[in-house]
């Protein structure tokens, strides 16, 4: 009888090992503006995707910028980050994440004839040129940010210094267009849709861009430590497979009404404000096999250097692992 019951014991405690070895990864998945990168939100439509609850599971969390998205993977809180370009010299400099690996593209600024980000201005204001700027304040979503350091760096170009020459504050995308007509701050870098708000529009004008300060940008990349993407390869190979297969449902023309309806339910953006621009040439770029600009972003992290934000460059390329989303994207062109 003891040995019976020890056998059954055994074969109980296999049995809810088995079950918790066929649980779904749950991947904490950062993001800041969910229209901006399609990525969490392609996880919103499982009805798509051939291999979600099935391998693994997304759990989105909300993040003001990039930059604290940053602090959350280094303090082991995410897995997937969507960080800028300006945050992952960071990562490598500053918090030296040597482990940090770009994985996927979130979005690309100022590509072509695509959008890049404003800087806006009050119609009613001074503000005429960028010398206009010494002793202003200037808004932005979180400091050391894509948006951020754009600014800065062409302002520097104009011999404006930050802190010496004019102050960065910081707030959330979706109140800086009434700070800024309020008179709280003399210029936003916004981002679409917040940019084409109707009531910002008919007060203020875009001073300059992104596209202005940087060129063409990787703006924003999904990121992810290195011991986390080898541990869990099976699942992320079926994550990054979904992913593409978002990506090619998302930005097929054939699927723009419905992509942009299901943009409005899950971003709670009313569709008259996402349909005049989502998915056009009016927003950003993004590669339809989630494949970044390793080139831009080369020249992104060199302008950080020679500018001074960064104190050294370092070999882009160790930093960046396509083999999860060149994957990825075979498997889900191959459907």
């Amino acid at each position: 009888m003891r040995i019976g019951t020890r056998i059954l014991s055994a074969l109980a405690l296999c049995a809810v090992a088995s079950a918790h070895a066929a649980e779904p990864l749950k991947i904490r998945h950062g993001w800041v503006a969910i229209t901006n990168t399609l990525s969490p939100m392609i996880f919103a439509k499982p009805d798509i995707l051939p291999h979600y609850g099935k391998s693994y599971v997304v759990v989105p969390m909300h993040f003001a910028g990039t930059t604290p998205e940053l602090t959350a993977l280094a303090t082991g809180e995410l897995d997937i980050v969507t960080i800028a370009y300006s945050s992952l010299a960071i990562a490598v400099e500053n918090a030296h994440l040597d482990d940090i690996r770009v994985v996927a593209d979130g979005f690309q600024d100022g590509v072509g004839n695509y959008v890049s980000s404003p800087y806006i201005v009050r119609n009613d204001g001074s503000i005429r040129t960028i010398e206009d700027l010494k002793g202003k304040v200037l808004l932005v979503n979180s400091i050391g940010t894509a948006v951020d350091i754009g600014a800065r760096a062409l302002l520097k170009a104009h011999h404006l210094e930050a802190g010496r020459d004019y102050t960065v504050v910081e707030a959330e995308f979706p109140v800086m267009g009434a700070m800024l007509l309020q008179k709280k701050a003399d210029i936003i870098a916004d981002v679409p849709p917040f940019a084409y708000e109707s009531h910002l529009k008919a007060g203020s004008r875009v001073l300059f861009t992104m596209k202005d300060a940087m060129g063409p940008s990787q703006m924003i990349m999904l990121a992810a430590r290195a011991p986390f993407l080898a541990k869990n390869r099976a699942a992320l190979d079926d994550f990054f497979a979904d992913l593409a297969t978002g990506l090619h449902w998302m930005l097929n023309p054939k699927n723009r009404e419905a992509a942009v309806k299901f943009a409005s339910e899950q971003s709670k953006i009313p569709l008259a404000r996402l349909e005049p621009y989502y998915l056009t040439n009016r927003d950003y770029y993004r590669d339809p096999n989630g494949i970044p600009n390793v080139a831009a972003l080369e020249r992104n992290i060199a302008t950080q250097q020679k500018l001074g934000f960064i104190k050294s460059g370092f070999d882009v390329k160790k930093y960046v692992d396509l083999s999860f989303m060149e994957r990825g994207a075979k498997e889900a062109s191959a459907h």
